[in-house]
């Protein structure tokens, strides 16, 4: 089962919230009720795996920001999750003081140092509260799990360790050795809660080296204490691996600019390049519409949405992969098989008697009185299916609207051929003058991605007729004096075979969504249908995984952490293929790419591959990032 990986995550967490031992299967006790104090890290954490019903489920009542307002409640064990910051401390050393709290457990998000644990228990004796400070755990969980199968390393600060942090000119090594111990310390971390030691490969010259070599230290060092090393085999995450290791790729954005710019058509990519999404919760903007209003009358305010998009939702974890027009049919599937179920809704509402009832009463009945009538039981599913079909329509109504009014399907397939070099059917300036097609931003992707794309750039000429077109469209040209330093700078900007070969086959404009009382009006969009090709970085972790021997990766180095001594070479001891693969971009990924290498393993069975970045950006986000570093 290629899920096994990071389901140790949600484990954890949950261990820690029972005062970290673990929690007890089918205990008909009730649990203890207990406070949760987290600060931002913390919570960032934590929501994308528990949801506040999950929270209540275990005991916690009660979740606040440690530097909030808080009341004390005498009566009640606090359990803490904290980076161990001095502030932090200071105002955990005051809670004691004001004995907040029943008893303390203290969790660390990472490592705490031996003077800020003094500091805890000087504040301790001073308050008399020894006793009560039940626990003190680092707990190594420095990182955040979006899926089963991907995870970055924060949210929080994240700009201290982006792409701009990294690959500013102006960047001193002091800067550089602090933004590079920050990657290393939440890999590491992520590695204590795996319980897994990996064999190491990365690019040479680049910041995923510095992050290799300094990983490497630091695995050595643990390894080497045997009394305090962290890999001993009780941890939470050990013997869930094959026997053997599995293989961490370090690779740095820098080897491909073009995907994180490239218009997208899967689901999961798509709601993060035109939606506000992040850590798994979607943001909408419902416009509740003018009509009615008397002339002169104010627009209605829109009302603000937010949909958890999680392991929890069926239809998600489904389609999220899956090219648009399947999802916008899929939602039309799932509403009509509704609406043959609805009248039994009314039915089953009736005999309860409760037919006014809004649908979030009901859910709260579930218990009790689901026992009176085994048709009730179907109720709340059927209503959490509903549920369900609601959220999906708002958020493909609200892709769907940008994919019109900026025609992102005429721009995906337009990019597709420019990336796997096929002949295009317009010419780059009319799409590009075209007043009709996509923002300003859209266009400037677009070019960004030819330009990074060509094996020659454009001459001067042609250069400037594209700049004029481009300041004529309204676009922002900062980021393209960017690409083309850096393009010169990197020397090996993308050989001809970079992006694969052909890709998209449009199957002609929708027809099955077309059918009357679609909640999709998807005429003039194309139906255009995926063919699985490799991504630059899915197709270094094939290489490497599979021990092809590739000039693209042949000269990775090979770091072996459990070795006596660190060789650097680039041959590796392992000859046999790997089971189990990591790949980590330092420098920031993206969905696009994570569901890229999603559908590569699908077709390797027995295979496990997680997906990590230092940050996760869309396009727009990066293209911001580049646009200021031009500026320095």
């Amino acid at each position: 089962e290629s899920r096994v990986i990071l389901l140790y995550f949600p484990v954890a967490l949950k261990r820690m919230l029972n005062f970290n031992v673990p929690p007890v299967k089918n205990s008909t006790g009730e649990p203890v009720w207990k406070v949760l104090i987290y600060d931002r890290f913390g919570q960032d954490i934590i929501s994308p795996l528990l949801s506040v019903k999950e929270l209540r489920d275990m005991g916690i009542t009660l979740h606040l920001l440690l530097h909030s307002d808080r009341d004390a409640i005498p009566d009640v064990p606090a359990v803490y999750f904290v980076m161990p910051t001095e502030e932090n401390i200071d105002r955990m050393c005051q809670d004691l003081r004001n004995q907040l709290y029943e008893s303390y457990y203290l969790n660390f998000i990472s490592a705490i140092s031996r003077s800020k644990l003094e500091d805890i228990a000087n504040a301790a004796i001073g308050a008399n509260a020894v006793t009560q400070v039940a626990k003190v755990f680092d707990q190594y969980l420095n990182f955040i799990t979006l899926e089963d199968d991907m995870f970055v390393l924060c949210n929080q600060n994240k700009e201290l360790v982006s792409y701009r942090a990294i690959n500013r000119p102006d960047i001193t090594d002091t800067e550089m050795e602090t933004i590079m111990d920050t990657i290393v310390d939440s890999l590491f971390c992520f590695f204590v809660t795996l319980g897994a030691i990996p064999i190491i490969r990365c690019s040479r010259g680049t910041a995923a080296e510095m992050v290799a070599v300094k990983l490497d230290k630091k695995l050595r060092e643990n390894l080497r204490d045997a009394r305090n090393s962290l890999f001993t085999g009780d941890t939470l995450g050990a013997g869930q691996f094959s026997f053997q290791r599995p293989l961490l790729v370090l690779v740095d954005r820098n080897i491909d600019l073009a995907t994180p710019l490239h218009h997208t058509w899967t689901y999961q990519a798509l709601v993060h390049d035109v939606l506000d999404f992040h850590l798994n919760r979607v943001n909408l903007e419902e416009s509740t519409g003018t009509e009615n209003s008397p002339a002169g009358a104010r627009p209605k305010k829109k009302n603000k949405k937010s949909y958890d998009l999680t392991a929890s939702d069926k239809f998600w974890q489904k389609h999220k992969g899956s090219p648009f027009p399947e999802v916008a049919e899929s939602v039309q599937q799932e509403l009509e098989s509704y609406r043959a179920q609805e009248d039994e809704v009314k039915r089953l509402k009736s005999i309860m008697g409760i037919e006014g009832e809004d649908d979030g009463a009901i859910s709260m009945l579930s218990d009790n009185t689901a026992k009176l009538t085994s048709a009730v039981s179907s109720l709340p599913e059927l209503l959490e299916k509903k549920r369900l079909i609601d959220l999906h329509t708002n958020v493909a109504t609200a892709v769907l609207e940008h994919i019109k009014s900026r025609k992102l399907d005429v721009y995906f397939e337009y990019e597709e051929k420019i990336m796997s070099k096929s002949t295009l059917d317009k010419s780059l300036l009319d799409m590009i003058s075209d007043p009709d097609a996509g923002t300003p931003e859209d266009k400037m992707r677009l070019f960004l991605i030819y330009y990074i794309s060509s094996a020659q750039a454009p001459s001067e000429i042609d250069l400037e007729q594209y700049k004029k077109a481009l300041t004529d469209a309204g676009c922002n040209l900062a980021p393209l004096n960017y690409i083309k330093q850096w393009k010169a700078f990197t020397k090996m900007a993308s050989a001809p075979s970079s992006y694969g070969n052909t890709t998209t086959k449009p199957l002609g404009l929708f027809s099955l969504v077309m059918n009357t009382g679609s909640q999709f009006v998807m005429e003039g969009v194309k139906n255009l249908v995926l063919k699985q090709q490799n991504l630059p970085v899915t197709r270094i972790l094939d290489n490497l995984m599979e021990m092809k021997s590739n000039p693209e990766t042949d000269d990775y180095r090979y770091f072996d952490p459990k070795m006596l001594r660190g060789s650097d070479s680039s041959v590796p001891r392992n000859k046999n293929p790997f089971q189990e693969a990591i790949v980590f971009v330092v420098g920031g990924g993206n969905y696009i790419e994570y569901q890229n290498l999603i559908d590569y393993i699908k077709g390797k069975q027995g295979k496990h591959i997680l997906y990590g970045c230092s940050e996760l950006f869309n396009a727009t986000q990066f293209i911001k990032q580049v646009g200021i570093i031009s500026v320095i």
